[in-house]
């Protein structure tokens, strides 16, 4: 065994620029799928671990959902808010309303969304977590006042929006008392595009009493999903429906979240695969040659002793240990290429995304590196092992 070792060594050397080329583009095919799982990883890590931090938090939506998409059923009703206030374990209840409106600001009128409910709940979930760059957050008494997002601010109208300006949001006028940073990955819908008013001007601007959505806070964590289970029942007998209302904790949304990622895992990894596919023609291609300029080698081989499955493993060890070094030099490269992306990711998104080098990752990248190697070897070991000895030794 050393000494097949050391014949395919030599043999590479020989070939010496061929033979980097062929681990340059193992390399490349590898490296892609490292960095991309990595990066993957520490986007999903990044996300989970902000919505770790609201685990006593159960969502409740008037709609249901239908795979990746939500279809919206209606609208709650005071007696709703009122009904899940009965319900032990809750902590707080705080009802929210939105919808599309237009808004006009020195005579230029744009369309987006407004945004109302209980002004202490709305500062605990956007003001802390993505700050005001200018002015302050709406009071209950705010009735005419009116906080906007980065985009609404600056991007909406020809002229920056600042603190003390005037906005006229479905006919209604407004002074906007504040304005948002800008908002993360996690944040930017909910925060960029909106006006943020208190809830019984919502409902004055939107000229609605319905409420869309509910936020719930309670006592116990581990109670969460029962209690969730226990919000939709109630809100579903108050509407006469069976699926009317869905009430989702952290925990299911996290669960959602994973799945989403897997399913962005698969497809990366899938384009990342293509780059593997042409370094294993590569790799062919290497060894193919490779057994047609040592035709006369491999018939003295056989000439001298050598059988038939000796020659095989000699040609699947060579293409092995092209494939193991490009396996190695790919999962180096896509630890580094790794580390670029998410500090790329964490500078656009604003989220801190580590990129999260798992073992398993680097193994399996080794281990993929090693079966595309003999496979793609396979063939041409095959041909120089059925080689007729004495045809071989005339070739030359």
């Amino acid at each position: 065994m050393r000494d097949k070792f050391l014949l395919a060594f030599r043999s590479i050397r020989a070939r010496r620029t061929r033979s980097i080329l062929t681990v340059l583009g193992i390399a490349v095919g590898i490296a892609a799928i490292v960095s991309l799982m990595s990066v993957g990883y520490g986007m999903e890590e990044a996300i989970t671990g902000e919505l770790t931090g609201m685990a006593d938090i159960i969502s409740v939506m008037p709609g249901k959902i239908m795979g990746a998409t939500y279809v919206e059923m209606g609208g709650f009703t005071d007696r709703d808010v009122k009904d899940l206030q009965r319900i032990g374990g809750i902590k707080d209840i705080s009802a929210m309303t939105y919808d599309a409106v237009e808004v006009e600001y020195r005579n230029e009128r744009k369309p987006t969304f407004v945004l109302g409910g209980d002004t202490k709940e709305l500062e605990s979930f956007y003001v802390e977590p993505v700050g005001l760059k200018e002015g302050r957050w709406l009071r209950e008494n705010d009735y005419k006042g009116c906080v906007i997002g980065d985009r609404v601010a600056n991007d909406f109208f020809d002229e920056v929006i600042h603190v003390n300006d005037k906005l006229v949001i479905n006919g209604e006028k407004f002074i906007v008392i504040g304005a948002f940073e800008k908002g993360d990955m996690l944040y930017a819908n909910d925060v960029d595009r909106n006006i943020f008013l208190t809830l019984r001007a919502a409902k004055e601007v939107l000229q609605t009493e319905e409420i869309k959505h509910i936020i719930v806070r309670v006592y116990d964590i581990d109670e969460a999903e029962e209690i969730a289970e226990e919000i939709e029942e109630t809100i579903n007998d108050n509407h006469g429906l069976d699926d009317f209302a869905t009430a989702m904790t952290m925990g299911s949304m996290l669960e959602q979240i994973g799945d989403i990622f897997n399913i962005i895992r698969g497809v990366l990894v899938g384009i990342a695969a293509i780059a593997l596919i042409v370094a294993s023609i590569g790799i062919m291609n290497t060894m193919l040659m490779s057994v047609m300029e040592r035709t006369h080698e491999i018939g003295v081989m056989k000439a001298i002793g050598a059988k038939s499955r000796d020659v095989l493993s000699l040609f699947l060890l060579e293409s092995s240990m092209v494939s193991l070094v490009g396996g190695v030099a790919g999962c180096l490269l896509g630890w580094g290429v790794a580390k670029g992306l998410s500090f790329i990711g964490s500078t656009a998104s604003g989220l801190e995304i580590a990129a999260i080098v798992k073992p398993g990752v680097l193994l399996g990248g080794i281990a993929v590196a090693l079966i595309v190697g003999v496979l793609s070897g396979f063939y041409p070991a095959r041909k120089a092992s059925k080689m007729s000895p004495v045809e071989a030794v005339r070739y030359g």
